[in-house]
């Protein structure tokens, strides 16, 4: 049986979609009302204990999740595809190179995680660790990467989605994965083509994070810094991303 995902478009060009660590297959707004269906062919895939597969048990590890999207990525019969990932997903997608280089065109991360850890210390250790189990901490957490300028009523609902779709376990298990792996010495040198975007008010994933782990890690990375966004460009100004990955894609 195949693995449950979404699909947009029949397009040559095929992509596989990783979501972030509070977000779903679903969870990308009228983003997707904008892709070129006849071009590309998107697969936007749920993690285990997210989404349509948040009751599939499993580790919750980045490696889990690269296996599913490989997978996946066989039974849809896609012998190369790009692969785009945000935020946690940006992770993972890295690990999908590393472990099926020959079949990856071209990497995309949307406000990723590196390769490298993600250290969390203090207050923000408290904060993260504490959002499995505590809605508010998440709620918290977003409006921080979206540089406090979201409305209340988003803020709830992005946080009661993450909830609802999401098993605290899982939620917890993949937070201790993401922040702690180390495999920047795996990607690093790459030279397939990557970009990397970030939101301009994202007070977590910024240009000089990136700068100093995706473009040492990948020699012919480019960045783009969205303006008017924070964490999620896909929410914030959906036309405008959308147009801006698909020109990476085609070029």
């Amino acid at each position: 049986m195949t693995i449950s995902h979404r699909t947009i478009g029949t397009g040559a060009h095929k992509v596989l979609v990783l979501h972030d660590w509070f977000g779903t297959s679903a969870g990308w707004g009228t983003f997707l009302d904008h892709l070129t269906p006849e071009e590309f062919g998107y697969a936007f895939l749920d993690y285990r204990g997210y989404g349509e597969r948040r009751y599939v048990e499993g580790e919750f590890t980045l490696a889990e999740i690269t296996s599913d999207a490989l997978t996946l990525a066989d039974q849809l019969g896609w012998e190369t595809f790009s692969v785009v990932g945000h935020s946690m997903g940006g992770k993972a997608a890295q690990r999908v190179l590393v472990e099926a280089p020959r079949r990856v065109r071209k990497l995309v991360g949307v406000a990723p995680v590196p390769a490298s850890p993600y250290p969390l210390e203090g207050d923000a250790y408290d904060l993260f660790h504490g959002a499995a189990q505590n809605p508010a901490n998440r709620r918290v957490i977003i409006d921080m990467i979206t540089g406090h300028r979201a409305s209340n009523r988003w803020l709830d609902a992005m946080t009661n989605r993450s909830v609802t779709l999401s098993r605290p376990e899982a939620v917890a298990a993949y937070l201790t994965d993401w922040t702690t792996q180390d495999f920047a010495a795996k990607v690093a040198g790459h030279t397939l083509p990557v970009k990397v975007f970030v939101g301009e008010h994202d007070l977590a994933i910024n240009a000089e994070a990136m700068r100093a782990t995706w473009l040492k890690h990948y020699p012919q990375a480019e960045l783009e810094v969205l303006a008017n966004s924070g964490h999620y460009p896909m929410h914030e100004l959906p036309v405008a991303f959308a147009t801006a990955l698909e020109a990476f894609l085609r070029a």
